[in-house]
């Protein structure tokens, strides 16, 4: 039943996020053609329409990022806290399901939006030697590493690739949480999601203090600042995003845990 909603919800925001990408595309190439031909001119009236483009450019690039994050909002709060909850919830469907169903096409679209706003700044800033030129390039730098650099490469841009898709869910169960509490309160629930929301950041943020704090002083700290260990760069850097994927797997875990908690024991839809 998840790959059901999951087409269900990628056909809803894709009508919105597909069109967007494509402004977003052929506003680059017009500041492509706007800086190609500026530095040939000297006109006042190309100067100025070059002038738009740019801004064009600037307000399509905000737009697919505003889109990406409403919809994530948007969809959360249409399909299970308002009226369409009631027929949401009557489905063959877990509440985990709903949430995961949620949180997979967000993130994606967060991704994709990221993507597509790097490729929109490669089409418009390089000319049509420069992609080649990079693939070479490419290819003899990887020619060059030893296995163990190019080994240690690919688990660093993996491990990097995970941080980031994590990160994205993370960040959609926060604002998932704040709204699952909030319509949990009999009135003024936007207004208490919201606050929510805030309060939420205030607890965690004094949470990891509170955590660092008694880390600091606890025998394990003083245990392996006792222990002399030989610790390589790349190990170290193996281990700095081991510590953050984790971390932000706690983090998310605590706001999916919210959300579902309320959706299932505490929503208020009336």
């Amino acid at each position: 039943m998840l790959s059901k909603l999951l087409k269900h919800e990628f056909r809803a925001t894709g009508r919105i996020m597909g069109p967007l990408y494509l402004v977003l595309l052929a506003t680059s190439l017009g500041m492509r053609v706007s800086i190609q031909v500026l530095n040939h001119a000297d006109s006042r009236l190309l100067r100025m329409l070059g002038g738009v483009l740019a801004m064009a450019y600037v307000v399509a690039i905000l737009g697919v990022c505003f889109a990406a994050f409403g919809l994530m909002i948007q969809r959360f709060y249409r399909s299970l806290l308002t009226d369409e909850g009631y027929l949401m919830f009557t489905l063959p469907v877990s509440v985990h399901q709903h949430i995961w169903s949620k949180l997979i096409v967000s993130t994606v679209w967060f991704l994709a939006t990221g993507a597509a706003v790097m490729v929109s700044m490669l089409v418009m800033s390089v000319d049509g030697t420069f992609l080649p030129a990079f693939i070479q390039e490419i290819g003899y730098v990887f020619d060059a590493m030893t296995a163990y650099y190019a080994l240690n490469g690919t688990a660093i841009v993996l491990e990097f690739a995970a941080l980031c898709f994590l990160g994205c869910v993370a960040f959609a169960l926060q604002f998932y949480a704040a709204m699952a509490v909030g319509y949990s309160r009999p009135n003024h629930k936007m207004a208490w999601s919201v606050a929510f929301f805030f309060l939420f950041q205030f607890a965690m943020q004094i949470l990891g203090t509170f955590l660092l704090l008694a880390l600091d002083e606890s025998p394990l700290h003083h245990l392996l600042m006792n222990v002399d260990i030989h610790i390589t760069p790349m190990l170290g850097i193996h281990i700095g995003m081991g510590i953050m994927i984790v971390g932000v797997v706690i983090y998310g875990a605590i706001f999916y845990a919210v959300t579902a908690y309320f959706l299932k024991r505490h929503l208020n839809l009336e």
